[in-house]
């Protein structure tokens, strides 16, 4: 057991002022150690699962904390209040998707991604469509008829999306893509239709892949 203490601790003595210069290009704001995530992945095998240290840590406001938050609290233990109060907190794109990592593993993960995704703020809206890629990659019960609705919502309402929502968008459209093969060809074409999908990455190295090139080569690879 640590307390909430002894963990910011450790987050600040493994920070470095480049990973601070990184995080702040990618949105973290102020309030940052900037600690790898290499060091993050090491403290959540040393805590494992502590759903109050969780909650605790994500009332910082720290940016590391909350990412560890995300990575310690319990699927079993979320409520769909904390959920949104958290996701009402997220104000850069990498916790709005390590918040869904964690979304997509309770038992009301299906309900906050139909809320989400339909809400007009950018990190809502791309944490909503982070969960369904999520739950798509782990098979948990998306059906071919609600795969080929958000397909059609996707291809209608990806290009008037806010900036990061559009990312995650076309990152679940590849995921249909991918993960549900009666819908590929349908996914291939929505995306062709869709044309190229234009995210402003900021100060980053980061991109928006090609849908259509990105499922062919998942299911080259499958196929080998």
């Amino acid at each position: 057991m640590m307390t909430l203490d002894e963990v910011i601790k450790e987050l600040k003595h493994r920070g470095t002022p480049q990973n601070v210069k990184v995080y702040r290009r990618h949105g973290a704001g102020d309030n940052v150690f900037g600690v790898s995530f290499a060091h993050l992945n090491h403290l959540k095998r040393k805590i494992w699962i502590d759903h109050e240290l969780a909650l605790q840590l994500w009332d910082t406001g720290n940016a590391d904390a909350r990412s560890l938050a995300t990575m310690i609290a319990d699927p079993e233990r979320m409520t769909a209040t904390i959920a949104n109060r958290w996701v009402g907190d997220v104000s850069y794109y990498l916790l709005a998707d390590l918040l869904a990592a964690l979304i997509a593993r309770t038992s009301f993960a299906a309900a906050k991604m139909d809320q989400w995704m339909k809400s007009k703020k950018e990190y809502v809206r791309q944490c909503g469509y982070a969960v369904l890629a999520s739950v798509l990659k782990h098979g948990n019960g998306v059906t071919d008829t609600q795969g080929r609705q958000y397909l059609k919502t996707i291809e209608k309402e990806v290009h008037t999306s806010p900036n990061r929502a559009r990312h995650t968008m076309n990152t679940a459209l590849i995921a249909i893509g991918i993960y549900l093969p009666a819908l590929t060809d349908e996914a291939i074409a929505a995306a062709q239709r869709i044309g190229p999908v234009t995210v402003d990455h900021g100060e980053t190295s980061c991109q928006t892949p090609d849908a259509v090139v990105y499922i062919r080569k998942a299911l080259e690879r499958t196929r080998k």
